[in-house]
């Protein structure tokens, strides 16, 4: 099986790490100082505990063709996805799947299942409509991942054990299915614990809600949700975003096992994790403010549901997002 990293930033390349070792046939595209770094030196993944792992990797750019794949894992960043739509359908197999590993609510939410929405758009995850028209339903694989990744320079990540690493899978049509059973094993085999699910849509919400909050607030504040738990006025904020959050998703059928006192209790110790809108925050990258926050508004106003709390969080991480795009960096504290 050929399988390709599309998006080989921390969460790919450690993918590709994993499958490497794993003696699996990958390659990884890369762009920049990322993909010269992985290509001259390899990939570096630091561990809390145990020696550096350096892995050399198959890598090429995306002006680079290394024919089809039956795999992919894709990997970029959800507003990313609609420029390179054409592209990653083009190197797949005719009866290869694409695993969709991105933050937040997918384009295909109202795709695939029979509901009262079925076929409504959420315009702000495919603004151009190049997903829907580029990528078939059913090449499509949804996913969850767990795994804390920060990627401390080109072709070097950092791999913290704050959370115990999970891949969740599941088909847009919940079923389960022959090819999401050889995913599981595949991936299980390499050393990461897989889980096939018949609602790949409750599992994207139940993460979703836990970074709609903790993401939002950590670029905002600059600042890991362990100082934003310990300030008592913050508890009331973050119980009226998981609340909004959970009438959204119940509003479209799903229920979430999400609550303001669980998540401040979880996360009061946690001072040195970074969510990856503070790290984009802080590396002048745009942060992924529709797929995270923006999707849960669009489905509101659909639905009929109030979140003046979300909407008030999305207009400050748009004043941020503009910053880092108009001035072309990112915000550092000075010494």
């Amino acid at each position: 099986m050929k399988i390709l990293i599309y998006g080989a930033g921390a969460i790919g390349s450690n993918l590709g790490g994993l499958l490497t070792q794993g003696g699996q046939d990958v390659t990884l595209l890369a762009r920049g100082a990322q993909f010269a770094a992985l290509k001259d030196q390899g990939l570096v993944i630091e561990r809390e505990g145990i020696p550096d792992q350096h892995h050399r990797v198959k890598v090429i750019s995306p002006a680079e063709s290394s024919g089809q794949f039956d795999l992919i894992f894709v990997c970029l960043k959800a507003m990313q996805l609609e420029d390179s739509a054409a592209d990653m359908v083009s190197r797949l197999t005719p009866d290869g799947a694409l695993v969709m590993i991105q933050n937040g609510l997918p384009w295909w939410y109202f795709d695939g299942v029979s509901s009262q929405l079925s076929g409504v758009s959420i315009h702000c995850l495919d603004q151009k409509g190049m997903l829907k028209k580029y990528l078939p339903i059913e090449r499509i694989v949804g996913a969850v991942i767990y795994m804390p990744i920060v990627q401390i320079a080109p072709g070097r990540i950092f791999w913290s054990n704050a959370v115990a690493p999970k891949l969740v899978i599941g088909e847009v049509h919940h079923e389960i299915t022959p090819r999401v059973r050889a995913i599981e094993s595949l991936m299980s085999q390499v050393g990461l614990a897989t889980v096939v699910t018949d609602n790949i849509r409750s599992f994207k919400w139940q993460k979703l809600l836990v970074n709609m909050v903790w993401n939002s607030l950590c670029a905002i504040t600059q600042s890991s949700p362990g100082y934003i738990a310990a300030n008592a006025y913050n508890a009331q904020l973050v119980e009226q975003l998981i609340q909004e959050g959970l009438a959204v998703a119940k509003s479209v059928g799903v229920e979430v096992d999400v609550s303001a006192s669980k998540e401040l209790d979880r996360v009061k110790n946690i001072f040195n994790q970074q969510p990856s809108m503070l790290q984009d925050v802080r590396a002048g990258k745009e942060m992924e403010c529709d797929a995270i926050v923006n999707c849960v508004i669009e489905i509101a106003q659909i639905t009929g549901i109030q979140v003046p709390a979300l909407r008030f969080i999305s207009g400050l991480l748009d004043v941020i997002n503009q910053a880092i795009i108009r001035e072309k960096k990112g915000i550092q504290f000075c010494n």
